[in-house]
């Protein structure tokens, strides 16, 4: 009976994962989508450094309704700084080749991340991986080369830049794991917002700073009232249920995007950008896949 009712419970814990994974995405979206936006009329350190600030005011008010203040002492702690520098180079060149890229080409690059989790286990973590693994790390590479597209008039280096990000962000992830477990995740996600905002408004006056209308607050409020809800709602997310089950399905962003892209900028993926979006998620899916058997070959 107690069997059942732990199965009943996983199952319920993974639905309820699986739509607030399947809603960050979709707000994470729509975030790039006002950026995009806002980086029409503004710099891009501007932009990404007010957002920023606006997000980490957002994150600390649930903060301190939810947490001792003394918890903001984490902020600083040296790790927690570490990390927060790999999302400083990893989101502002991410959302640098996003202000120059279709949304829809930019998220499927973004989307290679257990591809570069994958490699980075088995060179920092120390993590064995076999041949079925490896073959669907080579399967996602020869889709982020459909989407890349390099030819011999030469490389699209936006493309090539989120896909840089990305790699910075996984590693950031794998950083991740030497935090320590005593710090909450949402101060967490508050030293994300914080110091990447922080970083943003340093470097804007040398970004030829600009006098902002009702409609750049406007959509720079939006763009990171939706960023701290996805923050807040990956996290829940995860601790939810099963990670690998829940974690497949980031992959919604890309419908978000591809749809996004269309209504907004009319770009619609060609033939061989569908290919690669293919490719790239099924060999993110595949390796989530196997790590699931993993976790259960060792349990």
């Amino acid at each position: 009976m107690s069997s059942t009712t732990d199965t009943a419970s996983i199952l319920a814990a993974n639905r309820r994962g699986i739509i607030l994974m399947s809603a960050a995405m979709s707000v994470f979206i729509v975030n790039d989508m006002l950026m995009k936006i806002a980086a029409e009329t503004l710099p891009a350190s501007q932009a990404i450094g007010i957002r920023g600030m606006m997000s980490a005011t957002w994150i600390l008010i649930v903060v301190l309704s939810v947490a001792p203040a003394r918890e903001l002492r984490w902020v600083v702690e040296p790790h927690i700084l570490v990390r927060s520098t790999f999302d400083i180079v990893g989101s502002f060149a991410y959302l640098l080749a996003l202000f120059h890229l279709p949304i829809a080409t930019a998220t499927a690059i973004n989307t290679a991340t257990p591809i570069f989790l994958t490699i980075m286990a088995v060179f920092f973590l120390r993590e064995s991986v076999g041949w079925r693994r490896w073959s669907a790390v080579a399967a996602g590479f020869a889709g982020v080369l459909l989407v890349v597209r390099p030819t011999a008039e030469g490389l699209n280096w936006w493309a090539l830049l989120v896909l840089a990000a990305t790699g910075v962000l996984a590693f950031r992830d794998i950083f991740t794991r030497r935090i320590p477990t005593g710090v909450p995740s949402i101060v967490i996600s508050l030293s994300n917002a914080l110091w990447v905002g922080m970083a943003g408004c340093v470097l804007a006056p040398f970004d030829d700073w600009r006098a902002m209308a009702w409609r750049d607050w406007l959509i720079l409020g939006s763009a990171s009232l939706f960023l701290a809800i996805g923050y807040h709602w990956v996290i829940v997310a995860m601790r939810s249920g099963e990670a690998s089950v829940i974690g497949a399905f980031r992959y919604s962003g890309l419908l978000w995007a591809v749809v996004i892209g269309w209504v907004v900028w009319n770009q619609v993926p060609d033939g061989l950008t569908w290919a690669g979006i293919a490719l790239i998620v099924g060999a993110g899916l595949y390796i989530v896949h196997r790590e699931r058997v993993r976790a259960r070959q060792r349990a």
